[in-house]
C-alpha cells in the first residue's frame, strides 16, 4: 500500500470516528427530546434534524460554508478563539460528516426511544428514579440496539461521504483526503489501478464496520446476535 492511500485511510479513519462521536453527543439528547411529545417547536427542530436527507450533499456544504466562513457566525467564532475558520481543514469535514450522519442516527435512537413501552417509564417514576436515573439506568439499556444501529449507520455513512465534505474540506492529500475524495482524485487523473484499490478498501472497510456492529449489537434481553 502506497503513502498516498495509506494517507487517505488514515484520514478518513479520523474524520469518521470523530464524526460518530459527535454524531452521537449531539444526537443522543435530540433524539431524547423528540421522542417526548408535546413540546413546543418539536415539528420545526424534527424538520431541521432530517432536512439533510432530502438535501444533496452540496447544498448542505454550500450552508455549511457560509455558516463557518470569515462572516458566518461559527467562522467569528473560530476567529475569535483559534484565528482561523474551518475552512479547508480536518475539523471542518468532521462537521461536514456529523450534519449529514445526524439524521440517521437521531431516527434510530427515536424510534427505539419511543418504543420503550409507557409502563416502563412509569415505573420508574413510581419507584423513585430521576430523569437522569430512568434515561441512564432504564430506556437507554432497553432502547440499546436501535441506539447502537444508530452509531454503526453514522460510521458507515460518515466513511461514505463525499459532497459537503468536498465543498467545505476541499481535497487536500494528507490532510482533507478522505478515501471517497481519493477516489474522485484518481479516477479523475486516470488513475484507475489506484481508483479501484481504494474503491476494494472502501468497500471493505465499511462491510467490517457493519459486520462487527452488527455482531455485537445488544438485545434488550442481554446476549449477543449471532450473524
Amino acid at each position: 500500500m502506497n503513502s498516498w492511500v495509506a494517507a487517505s485511510l488514515w484520514t478518513s479513519a479520523k474524520v469518521s470516528l470523530a464524526a460518530t462521536l459527535g454524531v452521537v453527543v449531539v444526537g443522543l439528547p435530540l433524539a431524547w427530546a423528540l421522542s417526548r411529545p408535546g413540546w413546543r417547536g418539536r415539528r420545526v427542530v424534527d424538520v431541521l434534524v432530517n432536512l439533510p436527507l432530502v438535501l444533496p450533499p452540496t447544498v448542505i456544504g454550500y450552508y455549511l460554508l457560509i455558516l463557518v466562513s470569515r462572516d458566518g457566525p461559527i467562522g467569528k467564532l473560530t476567529l475569535a478563539l483559534w484565528g482561523s475558520t474551518l475552512i479547508f481543514t480536518t475539523a471542518g469535514a468532521v462537521l461536514a460528516s456529523v450534519v449529514v450522519c445526524l439524521p440517521l442516527f437521531v431516527q434510530s435512537a427515536r424510534n427505539a426511544l419511543e418504543a420503550v413501552p409507557q409502563e416502563v417509564r412509569e415505573a420508574a417514576q413510581i419507584d423513585g428514579a430521576t430523569q437522569w436515573q430512568a434515561i441512564r439506568y432504564i430506556l437507554l439499556p432497553v432502547a440499546w440496539p436501535g441506539v447502537w444501529t444508530g452509531v454503526i449507520l453514522a460510521l458507515a455513512r460518515s466513511l461514505g461521504e463525499f459532497g459537503a465534505t468536498l465543498m467545505v474540506a476541499g481535497n487536500i492529500p494528507g490532510k482533507t483526503q478522505t478515501m471517497p475524495l481519493a477516489i474522485y482524485a484518481a479516477a479523475q487523473s486516470g488513475r484507475d489501478a489506484e481508483a479501484h484499490l481504494l474503491a476494494l478498501i472502501l468497500t471493505s472497510v465499511g462491510a467490517l464496520a457493519m459486520w462487527v456492529g452488527l455482531r455485537w449489537r445488544r438485545w434488550p434481553r442481554g446476549g449477543i446476535e449471532q450473524v
